[in-house]
């Protein structure tokens, strides 16, 4: 590469506080504070953006936006916290239906700031949920009655928010130029 063909100047690095996991803490501490920390993370690449802008599909074919991304993520956290490993009666599906599977980036109707209340309101309720209970603990997937522990959701959902941060880093730079870490 010419030195022509360097950029003139870097894309802007999306920064803010947030606390790194422990390296040395036990497995209860290390699960719950990288979990958070993902959280924190995908609520900075959103961070600073417009109604719209979150809104935006940018990478066609795919539907994928920040506002759907907050959407599944707020489902996700309903989902495997507290309809299948708390159990918890009542409990509506959010941004789901059988008619529609993909609702959650599909209709991105609705008030942005209200769907991070409800996903942050979520999160709190997955914390309760977390801080109550064993690490043994067991729930059951409702699709085949299979159990599975506290450690195996949390897993599960920082899995779910690392690859989803993925997803947002590309929807973000597309929408602005920034870059995550």
């Amino acid at each position: 590469m010419t030195d022509q063909q360097l950029p003139t100047s870097a894309p802007a690095r999306l920064t803010g506080a947030r606390d790194d996991p422990s390296q040395d803490a036990d497995e209860r501490q290390t699960l719950t504070e990288y979990l958070d920390y993902y959280r924190r993370t995908f609520e900075l690449k959103c961070a600073g953006l417009t109604p719209e802008q979150l809104s935006e599909r940018t990478i066609p074919p795919s539907g994928l936006s920040l506002h759907g991304l907050l959407r599944h993520l707020t489902g996700c956290e309903s989902w495997w916290f507290h309809r299948q490993f708390a159990q918890e009666e009542g409990v509506a599906l959010l941004y789901y239906s059988d008619d529609n599977p993909n609702e959650d980036f599909d209709n991105l109707d609705g008030d942005v700031e209200a769907a991070f209340a409800l996903w942050r309101e979520e999160c709190d309720r997955s914390r309760a949920i977390v801080a109550a209970s064993s690490m043994d603990r067991t729930g059951v997937r409702l699709r085949d009655n299979t159990p599975f522990s506290l450690r195996w959701v949390m897993l599960r959902m920082i899995g779910e928010y690392a690859r989803h941060l993925g997803h947002a880093d590309l929807v973000r730079e597309r929408i602005d130029g920034e870059v995550g870490e």
